[in-house]
Parts: C-alpha cells; structure tokens; sequence
C-alpha cells in the first residue's frame, strides 16, 4: 500500500514588535526545516537600537533592509557591526526585502507564534477586531525571548521543535494543550495560547 500522504505543511507566522530580530531568526530556521512561514512586527515602527542608549533609530515598514543596512554603515559602522545590527540586517535582506506589519496582513495561518507577552496581546487584539469570516481558528502562541541574538536564536529553536510536534500530530486541535505541557516541561518555560477564528 502506498504510504499516507503527509499533511500540508503548517502555515505558521511569527511575529515580534520590529520584524527584525526573534520573528527574522524563526523564519530564518523555520524555512531551512520546510515550513511554510512568514514573519511579521506588531509595532507601528521599525525601531533598532541606536548609538545612544536610550535613543533608538527608528524606520517605516517600508524601509527595506538594505535601507537600513546602508544608512546605518553611513551613521556608525563599527558600532553597528560589533552589536550585530548589520549582521541581522544581511541575514533579513537574504529572506525578504523589508519586514512587514502584521496588521497589514491579511493571510491566513494554522499558527502563530509571538516572542513578547505585549506582542501577543497586539496580535490577539487585531484577530478580534477583524470582521469573522471563516470559522477557520488559528492557535496564536507566546514563546518569551528577550530580543537579543542568543535568546532569539534559543527561542526560535523552540518555535521549530513545537512546529515540528504539531506537524506530526493526527489531530492538532485535539493534541495542542498536551504538546504544549510537554515542551513547556523539557524547556522550562511557559506559554501563553489562545484561539482566534478568521
């Protein structure tokens, strides 16, 4: 007998207040392993850190990265190339153009993961105020990181071995909260999970 067929791979998006760092490097991981993924920012701008400490620089969404990357070169090389800034930046430019606002998207995804409490209350918000038009739910899950390369990096790791449990499941929906408990036991964290509907 042939084999099932394996499921459609999940549509997953994750988002962070910028679309620069965390939501970049779990799209970054998340395309290398398959998936179907987009990444977006919660945030009304692009902000980065900026040579003073206090003092961010701060972008459209339509800046594209290689935008960014220049103008930043122009404003501080050095500084900008020992935090990493230009590192992310060439990383992003080789994924997309520029980093998008999730507000302005209107596709549909089987999940969606945040990287901030905050963030996830933005994302939830935006579902609730949107007309329902499917009774299509979509899972919107927080993983914590804090918004510097490691923790994004660890953090996206996290993201993949979830997405990678929740693509082997039969039965999503039904195995969601169990799948959650068991990585929120191996790894130590929690996360917070709701559901919306399209």
């Amino acid at each position: 007998w042939p084999p099932p067929c394996p499921c459609p791979p999940l549509k997953v998006a994750v988002v962070c207040m910028s679309n620069m760092n965390r939501s970049m490097e779990a799209h970054s991981i998340l395309r290398k392993k398959g998936f179907s993924v987009r990444s977006f920012g919660a945030g009304s701008r692009v902000r980065l850190p900026g040579t003073a400490r206090n003092l961010p620089v701060v972008y459209d969404f339509s800046t594209t990265c290689e935008q960014m990357r220049k103008d930043l070169v122009r404003i501080d090389r050095e500084h900008y190339t020992s935090n990493g800034i230009l590192h992310i930046l060439g990383r992003n430019e080789r994924i997309k153009p520029r980093p998008e606002r999730f507000q302005e998207c209107r596709d549909r995804f089987d999940v969606i993961f945040t990287c901030e409490e905050s963030v996830y209350d933005r994302v939830i918000e935006e579902l609730w105020v949107r007309e329902q038009e499917t009774c299509q739910p979509v899972h919107v899950i927080n993983v914590d990181m804090d918004d510097n390369t490691e923790d994004a990096t660890l953090g996206s790791l996290i993201i993949c071995e979830l997405c990678e449990r929740l693509q082997r499941a039969e039965d999503m929906e039904g195995s969601l909260a169990e799948l959650l408990l068991a990585v929120e036991r191996k790894t130590g964290r929690s996360f917070l999970h709701t559901v919306c509907f399209y």
